[in-house]
This record gives structure tokens, C-alpha cells and sequence, in this order.
């Protein structure tokens, strides 16, 4: 018998286009959009309630580069392993010339 993964998460957006409301910033040709084409994704802070999308954009960002997407709960995660994933990060762009993408859910908690 095969298991089936949760309704949500079979039809949680894979694109930008996938995405519902916000078309002032995730339209073609608006902010996201051009900061994708051109290449370089500034610090960006996503706030909201709980389950209104915030990690699945985060990481729809990151699939849409060639960063590496590096998540992080700052209520099971500490201040050590933010600094180990920084040394990966910077060797990661160094080596490979790839960035990375940290995802710090509940930042609030450090």
C-alpha cells in the first residue's frame, strides 16, 4: 500500500506562479520577480500568521537560484549552529561560488 502524503502538502505551491494573492510582489515583473532575474536576493524578513506561506515562498526563492537553502527553527536551534551553517555558507561560496539562503523561523526566540 502506498502512502500518500498530506493534502497540503500535495498542493503546496512549487512556483512563483503557483502562488495565490500578491501580485503586487510575486507578479511577472514585480519585486521577486525582477530581484530572481537579476540574480541577487537582498536580507528579507517574511511576517505573518502561521501557515500562510512563508517558508514554501522562502523556499520557492531558493529553488528558483542556485543558493543553497539552509532552514532553522530559532526555538530548537541554537546561536552555535547558526555559526556552524555560516562557515558552510561562506566555504559554499568560496568553493563553489553558490550563496545560501538561511530560513530562521520564530527569529524572535534568539
Amino acid at each position: 500500500m502506498k502512502i500518500q502524503k498530506p493534502l497540503a502538502e500535495r498542493m503546496r505551491p512549487q512556483s512563483l506562479g503557483d502562488i495565490v494573492g500578491q501580485d503586487a510582489l510575486l507578479g511577472k515583473g514585480k519585486l521577486l520577480d525582477s530581484m530572481l532575474k537579476s540574480g541577487r536576493l537582498p536580507s528579507l524578513i517574511l511576517w505573518g500568521p502561521p501557515g500562510t506561506g512563508k517558508t514554501t515562498l522562502a523556499r520557492i526563492l531558493a529553488r528558483s537560484t542556485t543558493a543553497d537553502f539552509v532552514y532553522f527553527s530559532a526555538v530548537l536551534s541554537g546561536v552555535k549552529e547558526v555559526r556552524k551553517n555560516v562557515v558552510h555558507a561562506e566555504k559554499l561560496r568560496k568553493d563553489e561560488q553558490r550563496g545560501t539562503i538561511f530560513f530562521i523561523d520564530e527569529i524572535h526566540r534568539f
